[in-house]
């Protein structure tokens, strides 16, 4: 067997692996068969009522702190990148997170433990080579070579994640390559990524799990725009 053979049945192996623990761990949240909508940055996000009715919220990053603001509670689920600050939403609460994050288990809990003012109940990790692992599977080995990342965004890793474990939809809610700027803060920052998502958005959305509430994002893209 070549080195490339044994290199690809590893990863495929290794997938399987990853795929089966975490169906089973946010199976145990009740997440894996209802139907997602990502709360991304994009300023004033378009999340109807039937929406969040419907659909298990989940946020990216330090866009809990606009649901917030906005009354919607806390999230069934929020995804972060080890590298997000702290500072910007303190006292964040939400049922379940998920970390990008290549520290031990047992380390992630210590830092979060420092977190004093927030309420994060059930952690599930992930390292962020088994995250870009499943973007590829998701996308395609070529988003390494698009962008100046080559590789896609928090949120629309976890668009990956989520159709990787087999949720049955996953609306993308916040999410905008027109609009500047971040829904929690006011700094007016560059929105970064742009070419790796656009790539993944057209590798995904032939998929009919995958749609949006933002009709400018579906002009912009061809998604499907969500309606209930």
């Amino acid at each position: 067997m070549t080195v490339e053979r044994v290199t690809t049945v590893a990863r495929t192996c290794r997938l399987v692996a990853i795929r089966e623990s975490h169906r089973a761990q946010i199976d145990r949240l009740g997440l894996l068969h209802r139907p997602w909508v990502l709360l991304g940055g994009a300023p004033e996000p378009t999340m109807p009522e039937a929406l969040q009715a419907s659909h298990a919220r989940v946020d990216i990053n330090n866009s809990g702190l606009a649901a917030k603001r906005l009354g919607w509670g806390p999230a069934a689920l929020t995804v972060r990148r080890p590298v997000e600050s702290w500072e910007v939403f303190p006292d964040l609460e939400t049922r379940a997170m998920l970390w990008f994050s290549p520290r031990p288990k047992w380390r992630q809990h210590w830092k979060l433990m420092r977190q004093r003012k927030a309420k994060i109940g059930t952690l599930v990790s992930l390292h962020p080579d088994d995250r870009e692992a499943i973007n590829m599977a998701m996308i395609g080995p070529e988003m390494i070579s698009i962008g100046e990342l080559g590789k896609p965004s928090t949120g629309i890793a976890t668009l990956c994640y989520g159709l990787f474990l087999g949720v049955p939809e996953v609306v993308l809610s916040g999410f905008s390559f027109a609009r500047t700027g971040h829904s929690y803060d006011t700094l007016a920052r560059p929105r970064w990524q742009i070419a790796e998502d656009r790539h993944a958005l057209q590798q995904l959305r032939g998929d009919p799990r995958v749609a949006t509430s933002e009709p400018e994002l579906a002009a912009d893209t061809g998604l499907r725009l969500w309606a209930p």
